[in-house]
């Protein structure tokens, strides 16, 4: 059922809004009332809350995903039955899911998707030790909070997936799941590090390694098909990273990391020292070499078991032993898939098999021995003694030494980028990685100068070839001692040479012989195109007696006049002018910006708010005329007695009050009459009431008020 902002559950969670929905769940923001805090809850589909042993395994795992605490690990804080209504209430995270963050920026850079890693496989980690396989990771349960801290969600509802609602989840996680999720076997802890590790390539690559038309292809993808080395599709990932992934991602359960640790340990080397060879490969079957059997020899030791198609140049090193082994489905001719033809496996033992395969490898291992014996002898018979003949023979004995695992590289010295990495790629899937760049006079801008290893030189396939690439001829310094910049303002000379190529940055110096604003001196006197000049302008003579101009804006015009004096500065002419945001009466600008050096007495003019545009059409006003006789506080003998008074007026404004000085403090004796007279008194604007006080100064007692009404009158 699909829950309404509004609806509370349990009369304690407030539904906020629906924030995402998945293959089983709807996710909801709602409020917390009784510990008020936001929470999310995931509430189970109508489709799933019927089957009742579904519902019980949701409960269950749900449960014990509670249990976990981590900060790499959503929260779980409640497991509710309502009825039908089956939901968990969980932390709620601010932020962005991995998939989106992803999606937004392409591919990530090594070291963002290594601490992704890191965060994600710490968090897996202290699930596997409380016996909890999650089963379902893929960078849509990830979530990358806005604080930058990254959360592993959905723990126990994939774990719950009944054979009955399989397809439901795979169906937006089959491009992640593991070959043994695949074909329905056991999963264990190592099922989560495949997982992880297809992540991982997504994060360097931009793309999952497996796709297809259906849920079925991906699937069988993972079950049979060598995976696409990483680097393939994005050549700055680091060796040790990309050897990280593929062991992760290894088809047998038994090459991978034996748990998130180790590859913790690896990840963590691989910030250290990324081109690092660290990473253990799978054990090998035999350390013997291997020997290729034709498909004739093959299908009579396998009594007429299918053979396996020839393995694509993309394969990674640390697979290469365990490829040669697998069986499984394969791409036929016409780009169908075919059948596992599993009966036929089942029907022979595996002790026959490997028996009847150790007697074909070592039948093979015989025959190739003779005949390389003989063609040895019978070419003898024809061997002229020439220098020609033995340099040919050497060179063919040194490719016999080769072993399928390895190649000669090839000589990819004045070759484009683009031409020597395909190049390199297509003898023995080695790939390209540019180590640095440098000026050459022989050979041109985007060319290989040199390589490593070298030509002709011994390696294993799939590996990496370092790269010097040419920035061609080093560039000419340009003089600038010939561009007549000390003629220039700063300005237009900074545009001048930023046309040139160079980069400029502009500086103030103090000159009593360059006018105000031209160039005075500038640094280095030559530079090549995308160096940093740093230009001089003159600011004017040395001042003597130097002030820093107070920032006066926003306050009124009594207060800017005495912030100006306080320096030493005078006030300047006073204007005024309309504005619909500085509150009237206040500072709109100052002639001169604040913090700038002048000399002591220079005069800052200023532009003074009259107000929005309604206000500066009416003024409200109000006058007064009464006099207040002091014996009426003081009382008889009040002739010898002294007050110090003022008389102030108060309104309340947007309610809260207001009061402005109308006269100053003035002394008068206690036989004496306080004139309260004030024809024009300006009031705030809008505001149609106020109070005129009399204030004692010493005790700051208001001795007697009268309230004024202000009308408004139009301004001349």
């Amino acid at each position: 059922m699909i829950l309404r902002p509004g609806a509370f559950l349990q009369d304690r969670y407030e539904i906020l809004e629906q924030i995402g929905s998945g293959g089983m769940s709807d996710v909801y923001k709602a409020l917390c009332h009784k510990l008020n805090r936001p929470v999310a809850i995931k509430v189970l589909k109508e489709e799933f809350s019927s089957d009742s042993g579904f519902v019980s395994k949701f409960k269950m795992e749900a449960q014990a995903a509670a249990r976990l605490s981590h900060p790499n690990i959503v929260n779980v804080y409640d497991v509710v039955d309502d009825g039908d209504l089956h939901y968990i209430v969980m932390e709620l995270i601010e932020g962005i899911t991995l998939k989106n963050y992803i999606s937004k920026k392409g591919c990530l850079d090594s070291k963002e998707a290594i601490g992704i890693g890191i965060s994600v496989a710490q968090g897996l980690a202290a699930a596997h030790e409380q016996g909890i396989i999650h089963r379902d990771i893929k960078p849509q349960n990830i979530i990358i909070a806005r604080d930058g801290k990254v959360k592993v969600a959905d723990f126990g509802i994939a774990r719950a997936v009944s054979s009955q609602t399989m397809n439901a989840t795979a169906v937006g996680s089959v491009h992640y799941i593991s070959p043994e999720q695949a074909r329905g076997g056991y999963s264990d802890v190592r099922s989560d590090i495949y997982s992880l590790g297809i992540t991982m390539y997504e994060m360097v690559a931009g793309r999952v390694p497996f796709q297809g038309d259906n849920t079925v292809t991906v699937a069988l993808a993972h079950l049979e098909d060598p995976i696409t080395p990483p680097s393939f599709y994005n050549e700055n990932i680091p060796v040790a990273l990309e050897n990280i992934i593929l062991k992760s991602t290894e088809k047998k359960p038994e090459y991978r990391y034996k748990s998130m640790q180790e590859m913790i340990v690896d990840l963590r080397k691989a910030l250290v020292n990324p081109d690092g060879d660290f990473v253990q490969a799978p054990p090998q079957v035999s350390d013997s070499q291997t020997v290729i059997i034709g498909k004739p020899e093959l299908e009579q030791i396998r009594s007429g078991r299918r053979t396996q198609p020839e393995q694509p140049l993309n394969v990674s090193p640390i697979r290469r032993a365990e490829q040669s082994g697998e069986r499984g489905n394969r791409p036929s001719a016409d780009g169908k898939r075919v059948k596992r033809q599993e009966q036929e496996d089942e029907d022979i033992s595996p002790r026959i098999e490997k028996l009847l395969t150790a007697a074909g490898v070592l039948v093979a291992v015989i025959i190739v021995a003779v005949l390389i014996f003989v063609f040895s002898r019978v070419g003898g018979l024809f061997r002229s003694g020439s220098p020609e003949e033995t340099e040919t023979s050497s060179e063919v004995s040194s490719e016999e030494t080769l072993s399928d695992k390895q190649v000669r590289v090839p000589d990819v010295l004045g070759l484009a980028v683009e031409i020597a990495e395909q190049k390199l790629k297509d003898n023995g899937g080695l790939y390209m990685k540019i180590s640095d760049y440098a000026f050459s006079e022989t050979v041109d801008e985007g060319e290989v100068i040199s390589q490593k290893p070298e030509e002709d030189e011994i390696t294993d396939k799939y590996t990496a070839v370092f790269v010097v690439i040419s920035k061609g001829p080093e560039q000419v310094a340009i003089d600038l001692t010939q561009l007549g910049l000390e003629n220039m303002e700063g300005e237009a000379a900074k545009k001048f040479l930023e046309e040139k190529g160079l980069t400029v940055t502009l500086e103030q110096k103090e000159s009593d012989t360059v006018a105000a604003g031209y160039v005075v001196s500038y640094s280095p006197t030559q530079a090549k195109e995308g160096e940093t000049v740093i230009l001089a302008a003159s600011s004017g003579p040395a001042l003597v007696n130097p002030v820093t101009v107070p920032t006066i804006t926003g306050h009124t015009e009594e207060v800017a006049a005495e912030m100006l004096a306080d320096v030493g500065l005078l006030a300047g002419a006073v204007t005024e002018e309309i504005s619909e945001t500085v509150v009237r009466g206040n500072v709109i600008s100052q002639s001169v910006e604040a913090g700038k050096q002048v000399e002591a007495g220079t005069a800052v003019s200023f532009v003074i708010s009259s107000g929005t545009t309604q206000q500066a059409r009416y003024k409200y006003l109000a006058s007064i005329e009464k006099s207040y006789s002091l014996q009426s506080i003081i009382g008889p003998g009040s002739g010898s007695t002294q007050l110090t008074l003022k008389v102030q007026l108060r309104q309340n404004v947007n309610g809260r009050d207001e009061v402005r000085e109308l006269m100053g403090p003035v002394t008068m004796t206690g036989d004496q009459m306080l004139p309260v007279s004030f024809k024009n008194i300006e009031g705030a604007y809008g505001v149609t009431s106020g109070t005129v006080e009399i204030v004692n100064v010493e005790t700051n007692e208001v001795i007697n008020s009268y309230p004024v009404t202000f009308i408004p009158v139009p301004q001349s």
